[in-house]
C-alpha cells in the first residue's frame, strides 16, 4: 500500500489533498464517462469542472476511499443535465478559424481520423441503448468499476446491476453490429 494511500485511511490527509489526488487518480475516467454518456467533446471540459467543483463543496461529506464512486455519480447526473439542456437548445457553428489555429495532439491525420471514426462509432451504438442499460455498460465495461460501485453509484440493488449489465452488454453488440453493417453498406463491394 502506497504511502498516500495510508495516510488516508489513517484519516492524515487534509481535504484539499484529497480533492488533488481524487483529481490526478480520476479526471480522466470522468472526461471519458462524459463523453461515452452523451456529452459533446466540445463540452466534456466544462461538465468535467462541474464534477470537480461538486467534488470540491462536498469532500467532508465523502467518506475516505469513495472519492472515485463520488465523482462518477455526479458526472452521471451531470450528464444527465447536460442531455436534458441540449435538447432544449439550438446548436451553434463552430468557429473554424479558432479550429484551423490549433495543433491535433493525434500522431498523424490518418490516425485521427481511424480514431475519430472509430468514437463515432462506439458513440452511435451508445447512443442507441437506454439510459438505465448504458449507465451500467460504460460504467462496467469501459470505466471497469466493480458491481459493488456501480451499485453504490446507482443507488440500485447488485443483483438490478448484474441484469441491467446483461442486457447492456445484448443491446451493445445488437447496436455495435447495425453500426458496422450500416458502414459495410456505404462501401463498394
Amino acid at each position: 500500500m502506497a504511502l498516500a494511500d495510508s495516510l488516508v485511511l489513517a484519516g492524515a490527509v487534509s481535504p484539499e489533498a484529497r480533492v488533488r489526488a481524487a483529481v490526478d487518480a480520476h479526471y480522466d475516467a470522468v472526461w471519458r464517462f462524459l463523453r461515452r454518456m452523451g456529452v459533446a467533446e466540445r463540452d466534456a471540459e466544462d461538465a468535467a469542472q462541474q464534477v470537480l467543483i461538486v467534488l470540491c463543496q462536498r469532500i467532508g461529506a465523502v467518506a475516505e476511499g469513495a472519492e472515485r464512486g463520488f465523482l462518477f455519480g455526479t458526472a452521471l447526473r451531470v450528464a444527465a443535465d447536460y442531455r436534458k439542456k441540449r435538447g432544449r437548445r439550438r446548436e451553434t457553428a463552430v468557429d473554424d478559424e479558432r479550429l484551423l489555429d490549433r495543433e491535433h495532439p493525434a500522431p498523424g491525420p490518418l490516425a485521427a481520423i481511424v480514431e475519430q471514426e472509430r468514437l463515432a462509432c462506439l458513440d452511435k451504438a451508445l447512443d442507441a441503448m437506454p439510459p438505465e442499460l448504458r449507465e451500467v455498460f460504460v460504467l462496467a465495461d469501459v470505466e471497469e468499476l466493480t458491481m459493488a460501485e456501480i451499485a453504490q453509484v446507482l443507488s440500485i440493488p447488485p443483483g438490478t446491476v448484474a441484469s441491467r449489465l446483461r442486457r447492456a452488454r445484448a443491446a451493445f453488440e445488437a447496436n455495435a453490429l447495425a453500426v458496422r453493417a450500416s458502414l459495410h453498406q456505404g462501401t463498394p463491394s
